[in-house]
């Protein structure tokens, strides 16, 4: 049936990954009859993964997008109708909430679940996205244990680089952190850690400028930005060798659209109220979108199922 602009949904929810199917499969036992919009890129993060070793009831790995398939399918046996476009418009001022898609479709809505996710802030370098997946990475606790016994590089002098490079030193021989400035940004407990391990290296005032290898990552080439001699144009170059190549720089949390509609922390992260409510009674967020901690499928499917409740749980005492 298509979908007409003057429908009222009890469920629509936002976000076609871990999070956004595990919270349509939940409304959709709880007979919901949830409305998802999965957006053009369905199925998140994950789609973009390769081996997943670490989501329960796997005993051997599972390549992201045939989860992801399964979560789908999953949800396509209950019943979840799903949209692939992405949400344009929202009005969460009061209820019934709308939504309006990039295409034109609309929709209103007594409760809402946002699981847009965050995507991971890449360096642009054609050669990262070539090798995405085969030794480039922006995920440690994803894909450390690929490394075990190897040699890998991290770029970013944050939290988030601290992180990284002392979660890998479990696995890697070596950590390599190439940082553009000459200090950590990182909290001095955690720059103290780090000084400390005697398997992370640092170098300073240098960036990435290519990943080499052709079928997987065999190192890479930086440019050190205080040795360019007065008049000349090229910086001078040195290869790092290494098998893994993790970018550290942040992530970007999927929440232009809802500027201004709900609370958002100052990196645009929805705020939420330890659960999954919002600022806004009816509207509730799960996954990666709201947690700029874990941020793990499980961890994404955790949440997707307590929004789901906690959605549920909204609609009986508004008897919607």
């Amino acid at each position: 049936m298509p979908l007409m602009s003057t429908e009222t949904r009890s469920v629509v929810i936002i976000g076609s990954g871990s999070a956004g199917y595990t919270a349509a499969i939940y409304s959709a036992r709880a007979d919901l009859k949830p409305l998802l919009f999965g957006g053009v890129a369905t199925g998140g993060q994950l789609m973009l993964t390769s081996d997943v070793e670490n989501f329960p009831g796997f005993p051997e790995p599972v390549l992201g997008p045939d989860l992801m398939d399964r979560m789908r399918k999953q949800c396509e046996r209950l019943g979840v109708e799903m949209i692939a476009e992405d949400v344009a418009k929202v009005q969460f001022k009061k209820p019934p909430f709308e939504l309006e898609t990039t295409e034109g479709k609309k929709v209103k809505a007594q409760a809402v679940i946002i699981a847009t996710g965050a995507n991971a802030m890449w360096l642009d370098l054609p050669s990262e996205k070539k090798l995405y997946g085969k030794g480039v990475s922006a995920c440690a606790v994803c894909d450390g244990f690929f490394f075990k016994g190897k040699e890998v590089c991290v770029v970013g002098g944050g939290d988030t680089a601290i992180e990284e490079a002392t979660f890998l030193t479990k696995f890697a021989t070596k950590v390599t952190l190439i940082h553009r400035r000459d200090k950590l940004r990182a909290s001095k407990i955690m720059q103290e850690r780090a000084f400390k391990n005697p398997k992370i290296k640092f170098i300073w005032d240098s960036i990435a400028t290519e990943v080499l290898g052709t079928d997987s990552v065999t190192g890479i080439k930086i440019q050190n930005l205080k040795s360019l001699p007065a008049g000349r144009q090229v910086k001078s170059e040195t290869i790092i060798p290494c098998q893994g190549f993790f970018v550290a720089i942040g992530h970007s949390p999927n929440t232009k659209v809802f500027q201004g509609q709900i609370l958002l922390d100052p990196k645009g992260y929805i705020i939420t109220d330890g659960r999954t409510h919002t600022s806004v009674p009816g509207i509730f967020a799960a996954g990666d979108v709201m947690d700029s901690v874990y941020r793990q499928a499980v961890t994404a499917a955790g949440t997707g199922c307590m929004a789901a409740l906690e959605a549920e749980k909204y609609l009986a005492q508004h008897e919607h």
